[in-house]
This record gives C-alpha cells, structure tokens and sequence, in this order.
C-alpha cells in the first residue's frame, strides 16, 4: 500500500493519507461535479488500508470549509467505515474541525457525532 496524496482544486479536497504517521486528513471544500467518482478511490484506499490496521492510533483530520449534500452523504458512507472498523476493536479518532465563528459546521459535526457510537469523534473549532 501506498500513502494516498490529491492536490485540492477549486471544488474538491485536499486529500493526505499518510500510512508512516497514520494521520489523515481531508481539506478544503468538497462540492465535486461528480461526487461518486472522486471519492470512489479514496473510499478503496481506506477500506484496504483498515485491513491492515492492528492496535496503532489513527486520526482522520476533516477540516472542511464548505460540502455539498452528495458529499455529506460521503462523508456519513466514511463514517460509518469508521465506526464499523471501531466497534471491531481499530483504534481510529475523527477530529472535526471547524472554524469558531461556523455554527453551520460544528452542528454538522455534531449530526455527524450523534450516529457514530463506536467511534471517537472530536469537534474542536480553531480561531
């Protein structure tokens, strides 16, 4: 396997999967033409690199600015991996990240939280 690296463009994220640290993040703004086709290899990419996982910490950084409902619904798919992966006892932290004076972000994080039991899931606002 191979650390996961796309430059952000006008409409999608900056993607950095990093298999050495096992920090991840995803940023930026996510309202891709075709939200399918974007994410398709980076939802292959997780579900591969989950299989590999055993006891080690992983952190998945979402800093995103602004997303689109078909890359909401993205995002839950992720999650939902993610808490799965957790309940089976993988260790993986999500830290969502919004910026202080965003109540529309840190409200999606906390929907976003309150579907997700087995995962640990931060929201923490920058200034």
């Amino acid at each position: 396997m191979e650390n996961l690296y796309i430059m952000k463009t006008k409409s999608t994220p900056e993607i950095n999967f990093d298999l050495s640290t096992h920090n991840h993040s995803i940023r930026g703004e996510s309202y891709p033409e075709n939200t399918f086709t974007f994410y398709d290899p980076i939802f292959q990419w997780i579900e591969n690199y989950i299989e590999t996982l055993e006891q080690q910490e992983v952190i998945f950084t979402i800093e995103l600015i602004y997303f689109n409902s078909s890359s909401s619904k993205v995002l839950m798919d992720m999650f939902d991996i993610f808490d799965e992966a957790s309940k089976e006892g993988k260790n993986i932290t999500v830290n969502w990240i919004h910026d202080e004076e965003d109540e529309a972000l840190q409200e999606y994080g906390e929907e976003f939280k309150e579907d997700l039991p087995h995962l640990t899931f931060i929201i923490k606002s920058k200034v």
